[in-house]
């Protein structure tokens, strides 16, 4: 496990250099820093450890687990509104709040979908197109991943 000492120096550098993604590997470890755009000391960290290969696990009726299910024709051209990092999603700025966005609200490129913490840091998340909120995919108070769908919009 990496030293958070350590990591915090990384961010440090990388805040003082401008540097966008830092990526360390060894033999055991991978660990990639990655910074947001305007969120200049918010970075998201992905620690993986090498472990070997698992058989599929099995299913209750004893055969390999299934693979995932494809996304269905209800969900063809939509397009996902994604997390930019690991954190914790809030559908309100705060608990009193009503949500952001809702299913059958219009968003726009800028408009604010929602806020992911991460590391005490609330970052607004802003659609990056014009269209329709078709589902919300994570509830209020879900820990997401990087790259993990939020939102899907129906794009005008």
């Amino acid at each position: 496990m990496i030293d958070i000492r350590k990591l915090k120096e990384l961010v440090k550098l990388m805040v003082e250099n401008e540097l966008s993604e830092i990526d360390l590997r060894d033999q055991e470890e991978k660990v990639t820093i990655r910074r947001g755009g305007s969120e200049a000391a918010v970075p998201t960290v992905v620690h993986q450890v090498a472990q070997p290969a698992q058989p599929p696990a099995p299913s209750p009726n004893g055969s390999a687990a299934e693979p995932p299910v494809a996304p269905t024709t209800a969900d063809e051209g939509l397009v996902a509104i994604e997390s930019p990092m690991v954190g914790t999603f809030y559908a309100a700025a705060n608990p009193d709040s009503e949500p952001f966005v809702g299913v059958g609200s219009q968003v726009s490129p800028g408009t604010v979908v929602c806020i992911v913490e991460a590391m005490k840091v609330f970052n607004e998340i802003k659609a990056e197109c014009s269209g329709t909120i078709e589902r919300v995919c994570v509830s209020n108070g879900d820990s997401v991943e990087f790259g993990q769908p939020l939102f899907m919009v129906r794009p005008t």
